[in-house]
């Protein structure tokens, strides 16, 4: 079997980008871009191994990255050139003298391709020796000369090309060493390479997604952002849960729902657990002091806290100018400043455990719709508060997600739409099940998405 080798050609300054530092280093959803791409080679099973091409100067920071995220994986931090072909040529090198492989050359700058495309790649290799991933090209796409119009190609023939592209070893050096005796050599991609050289060698197209974007300029920064918080992650799959023996976690909200469901999970899993809500002990999230002596007593007892999870929150459904403005602020104070309020009070404690902190969105807040102005808006709240604070509290090991669930059947859902139908909603305990596997996950900054199976 010949092995995947993934190429994450990261050699960019960012000059379009107009950043100080090079776009790679974009800290997107509490990571590098870097980071999130080579994650996401790193968990398919069909990549062997990875090698990072560098621009020279920046080759420590990468080690540093590496060494961060103890990437099994990464094998070869390989220093790039000038131009883009110059990062595909160390790679070609660094592999060239030994077995046949297949290269997969990917931007380090797109940050949201997607498991299914790497499969996609990885499998069309077993049959063909370059594979290019490509999305249909949806614009009138113009050839100018100068600043009129020479031709106006048939957009239903015109794909646009995207990473990763891949490629038999053999195939793709032999290209190149052809293309450096053009003395006319003028190539912008390693596709384009092996169309120009290796015309007896098919280039097979796999099905992109626009969400495989790449960073380019200031402007992508922001659908960036916004892609990432919509895209989400999913629950790890994780080997047992002996991980929680002698740990100690705190649930905000522990009374019924969600909540209970994870109190439970937890205790079963061997970990020590203490829940408090209003209807429970009296604890309102809303009240600092509340959240301040809660911990406390805690920590007082157990002398450590490795876990605060918060589900606290109220759903009020009705139009804003019907609602009671002391219902707004209660709302707000629960939902909103509660979340504030458990973070700055685990802080010191997490920080000595190296712990992890857990908050809860809902599906509504990737738009506002009526009936849940309030609602949506505090939710939505959330996920930029967790995506911050993820990245201000890295460095001192804290861990920071949040749990985005499909609409789950709970008491607060009762009380606000009725009895529905059981198979159109989660289980509490799928939602509980997800968050405990999220508390045994190393990445920080995430939109957890739980959704039905089906």
């Amino acid at each position: 079997m010949i092995r995947n080798i993934a190429i994450v050609l990261a050699g960019g300054v960012g000059s379009r980008l107009g950043l100080s530092t090079p776009k790679q280093f974009f800290k997107v959803a509490g990571k590098m871009v870097i980071e999130h791409t080579i994650d996401t080679f790193e968990r398919n099973p069909h990549i062997d191994e990875i090698a990072i091409v560098s621009n020279p100067v920046y080759v420590p920071d990468v080690e540093n990255i590496v060494l961060r995220n103890g990437w099994k994986k990464v094998k070869k931090i390989l220093k790039g050139g000038k131009e883009r072909y110059d990062s595909s040529l160390s790679a070609i090198h660094a592999y060239e003298g030994g077995e046949e492989v297949n290269l997969v050359f990917h931007d380090a700058v797109r940050p949201l391709v997607s498991q299914r495309i790497i499969d996609n790649v990885c499998e069309a290799l077993n049959t063909y020796q370059a594979i290019d991933v490509t999305v249909p090209a949806v614009d009138t796409i113009i050839e100018a000369d100068g600043d009129h119009i020479a031709a106006i190609p048939d957009r239903s023939r015109l794909q646009r090309g995207q990473t990763p592209q891949a490629f038999r070893l053999s195939v793709i050096a032999e290209a190149y060493k052809r293309a450096f005796n053009d003395p006319d050599f003028k190539v912008t991609d390693d596709c384009g390479v092996v169309v120009k050289y290796m015309p007896e060698v098919p280039v097979h197209l796999v099905a992109g997604e626009e969400s495989n974007m790449k960073l380019t300029y200031k402007e992508d920064t922001f659908l960036l952002d916004k892609l990432f918080q919509l895209r989400g992650s999913q629950a790890p799959d994780v080997p047992g849960k002996e991980h929680f023996g002698g740990r100690v976690a705190v649930v905000f909200g522990g009374s019924y729902g969600i909540g209970k469901d994870i109190a439970t999970e937890l205790r079963n899993a061997g970990a020590k657990v203490y829940s408090f809500s209003r209807s429970l002990t009296g604890t309102d999230v809303g009240n600092r002091r509340d959240v301040a002596r809660a911990l406390k007593e805690v920590a007082d007892k157990e002398g450590k806290i490795d876990y605060v999870i918060n589900t606290a929150g109220v759903l009020n459904k009705e139009p804003l100018c019907s609602m009671d403005y002391s219902i707004i602020q209660a709302a707000v104070q629960t939902n909103y400043m509660g979340t504030v309020n458990v973070a700055l009070e685990a802080y010191n404690y997490l920080k000595q455990t190296q712990g992890q902190l857990i908050f809860f969105t809902s599906s509504s807040y990737t738009r506002g719709r009526a009936f849940y102005s309030i609602y949506s808006s505090t939710k939505a709240a959330i996920v930029n508060f967790v995506q911050a604070i993820a990245q201000e509290w890295e460095s001192v090991g804290i861990r920071v997600n949040c749990i985005n669930p499909e609409r789950t059947k709970t008491p607060m859902r009762v009380k606000n739409f009725g009895v529905e139908p059981d198979d159109t909603l989660l289980k509490s305990e799928v939602v509980a099940d997800a968050t405990v596997r999220c508390l045994m996950a190393d990445y920080t900054g995430q939109v957890i998405d739980v959704k039905r199976q089906g």
